[in-house]
């Protein structure tokens, strides 16, 4: 029992310490072959192997075969962080409203910086947003719609936490196949005037107006999920 949980007690050290190899270069960039790795940790090559799979299933390390084979550094980017957390909050019976009871205060949040955004770009993928509100009326291309806006505000916050927290609350909604959002006419409707205010007020900084119709957006989304929700109960 002893050699057994040494033994995992190693893979897992030797797992940080490929870990720790792949953080401190540049990501992409070659650190080294299995024998040049098996020299620096001073570990057997099963050991290796197994810390290796770790360290690659945590998206730290990439391991290619071939002529260029080896171990190469890596990153987890924003979407692997998403796709874990929302496979964790369905498993542990998280429902959409529970999402969005969080997720409401941190969109607030978000309007509101999103006011003092000053780059132009994100700007000007704003205004072209807005200019594509009123084709948006089947609730795929409201999806859709949404999706585009929950991004480009996110960005515009500033705030990498905001972001990752929103594309949760998005990421987890879309996928809900129990609720149907904007099946309803007077929703879509409702939605798009939504959207509109939200980027007028953000597009002419207005930090009060920003909260107060995410805080309308949220709430609205709200009832329209509960309802559904009891509806399909």
């Amino acid at each position: 029992m002893e050699q057994v949980g040494n033994a995992e007690t190693l893979v897992a050290r030797t797992a940080r310490g490929l870990a720790q190899i792949s953080l401190d270069a540049e990501a992409g960039a070659f650190i080294g072959s299995e024998d040049d790795l098996l020299a620096r940790l001073g570990v057997s090559r099963p050991t290796l192997r197994q810390a290796a799979k770790i360290a690659e299933n945590d998206r730290l390390i990439s391991v290619r075969r071939g002529i260029k084979g080896g171990f190469y550094a890596a990153r987890p980017d924003a979407q692997d962080a998403i796709r874990t957390l929302a496979r964790y909050l369905r498993l542990n019976g998280a429902t959409l409203s529970d999402i969005m009871v969080v997720s409401r205060l941190v969109s607030e949040e978000a309007g509101a910086r999103a006011c003092a955004c000053d780059d132009p770009a994100l700007r000007a993928r704003l205004v072209g947003f807005v200019a594509g509100i009123d084709a948006n009326d089947t609730p795929a291309e409201l999806i859709r719609a949404e999706s585009e806006l929950v991004s480009v505000i996110s960005e515009m916050s500033g705030n990498p936490a905001i972001q990752l927290v929103m594309a949760i609350g998005f990421s987890f909604g879309m996928e809900e196949q129990r609720v149907a959002l904007y099946r309803d006419e007077d929703h879509r409707a409702t939605a798009r005037t939504l959207q509109r205010q939200l980027c007028r007020a953000i597009l002419d900084r207005d930090e009060e107006i920003a909260r107060v119709i995410m805080r309308r957006r949220s709430t609205t989304m709200l009832e329209w999920i509960v309802q559904a929700e009891r509806e399909s109960a």
